[in-house]
């Protein structure tokens, strides 16, 4: 029950800050890097090849109406050492994690610009596990994990850039 009020709770909070965007909240551009070839974890690189695609997409979604042709641009260099390590924890270590240098860039507005890095553990994702999964089961190369991390991430990123 917790899991579902904070859930909602986290939608709404995401939501209703789209809903108030002001001109100057819009995003012009989402860019992701990932150095594949420095992920030195085979599996990782293999399970990590459309990061990059996935993690801009769930941005979007989160930004939901504030993406267009005018506004910030934000751009997020993936840690690929994170990656490789993190592929083969155990869930439920913290381990486990997503790390990324964010960088939000205004042109119109430089006073607007920032930078930070973002870490996002298995324990930040746990809200967005399905209630029924049997977490004995789960793996750090499962597609419900993968989900879940990229899921937190960008509500993360979304949530930063609104401070």
């Amino acid at each position: 029950m917790f899991k579902l009020i904070l859930s909602a709770t986290l939608s709404t909070l995401l939501l209703s800050s789209a809903t108030f965007a002001g001109p100057e909240d819009m995003v012009s551009k989402i860019e992701i890097t990932l150095d594949l070839p420095e992920v030195t974890n085979k599996a990782a690189a293999l399970r990590y090849t459309n990061i990059a695609d996935d993690l801009k997409n769930a941005i979007t979604a989160v930004l939901v109406n504030r993406v267009g042709d005018v506004g910030m641009e934000l751009f997020i260099d993936l840690n690929e050492v994170e990656l490789s390590n993190s592929f083969s924890e155990v869930v439920g270590s913290a381990d486990t994690r997503l790390v990324g240098d964010v960088t939000l860039s205004d042109a119109a507005n430089n006073a607007n610009s920032k930078g930070f890095t973002l870490t996002v553990d298995v324990n930040q994702a746990r809200i967005l596990f399905p209630a029924d999964l049997d977490m004995t089961t789960l793996t750090s190369s499962s597609d419900v994990y993968y989900q879940a991390m990229i899921s937190a991430f960008a509500s993360n990123v979304v949530m930063e850039m609104d401070k």
